[in-house]
């Protein structure tokens, strides 16, 4: 088994721990917000206000649920539309009162059905992402297990991405890789290994800047891998609150004007 197979194993690990579990161990307290104010509340993206030893933080995550039942009810992490207005109402209010942004990124993906798309789901993504490249607080970023395709990305644009070691983080998943490139969606070990997907892989493409380090892994002893997070957090929230808003919106935007810019060498 590659690598890269045996990271996409790990993000899905039945027992690995979910962004409401990941946000109890970060935060003091938490106050979950609900609703889009347009349609209704969709509980595969959830939202709040945290305290971060006392500093207060907005939260945006994506869910996927831990029982069978809890599971169904937050559609296995893979939000509506009104998942993502949601998740752009509660950071234009913090930016309104000046408060830094967390986002939890763990889905396969938006969700794909017909009513997601009869209420505009496309759109839902193209808007956050141009929303989110124009506000004036930081916002921090961490891909917890997936990040697949638009589900990751609507709530992907930060000044500063970090990953854990053992996450996945692409424009889809192996399998439907592997079924449009090898046509057997058996062969996604293999698709896997091609598609750069893990921590390390992005991170030296410098899509990612942080990766998270979880020792024994989110599956055995979530608490390492918490604690660094945390550390990382404070650290970057100070660094990020330093800048003028002019000077933090100039940075995101060169962060990702020079993705995907390469130089070749001639023979």
């Amino acid at each position: 088994m590659n690598q890269a197979w045996q990271k996409v194993q790990l993000a899905r690990h039945p027992k690995r721990i979910t962004a409401h579990q990941l946000i109890d161990g970060l935060f003091d307290e938490f106050m979950e917000l609900k609703g889009d104010r347009l349609f209704r509340d969709d509980l595969a993206m959830i939202g709040g206000i945290g305290l971060l030893d006392g500093m207060p933080i907005t939260v945006v995550a994506e869910e996927k649920g831990t029982t069978t039942e809890d599971k169904i009810n937050h559609n296995f992490g893979m939000p509506h539309p009104e998942g993502y207005r949601k998740a752009l109402r509660l950071i234009k209010q913090a930016e309104k009162f000046n408060r830094p942004v967390f986002a939890i990124i763990d889905t396969p993906g938006a969700y794909p059905g017909i009513e997601a798309e009869e209420r505009g789901q496309a759109r839902a993504i193209a808007h956050n992402l141009f929303e989110l490249s124009q506000v004036k607080v930081p916002l921090i970023i961490c891909v917890l297990s997936e990040g697949g395709s638009g589900g990751a990305l609507a709530i992907g644009v930060g000044d500063h991405i970090m990953m854990y070691e053992n996450a996945i983080y692409s424009v889809l998943s192996p399998e439907g890789f592997a079924s449009i490139l090898y046509k057997d969606s058996s062969k996604a070990p293999e698709a896997a290994e091609q598609m750069r997907l893990t921590a390390d892989d992005l991170l030296s493409l410098k899509i990612i800047d942080e990766v998270i380090i979880e020792h024994e892994g989110l599956h055995v002893n979530p608490l390492d891998g918490i604690k660094q997070l945390k550390t990382s957090m404070k650290k970057q929230i100070k660094l990020l609150n330093k800048l003028s808003k002019e000077d933090l919106i100039e940075s995101r935007y060169q962060k990702f004007r020079q993705m995907g810019i390469y130089e070749t060498q001639g023979e």
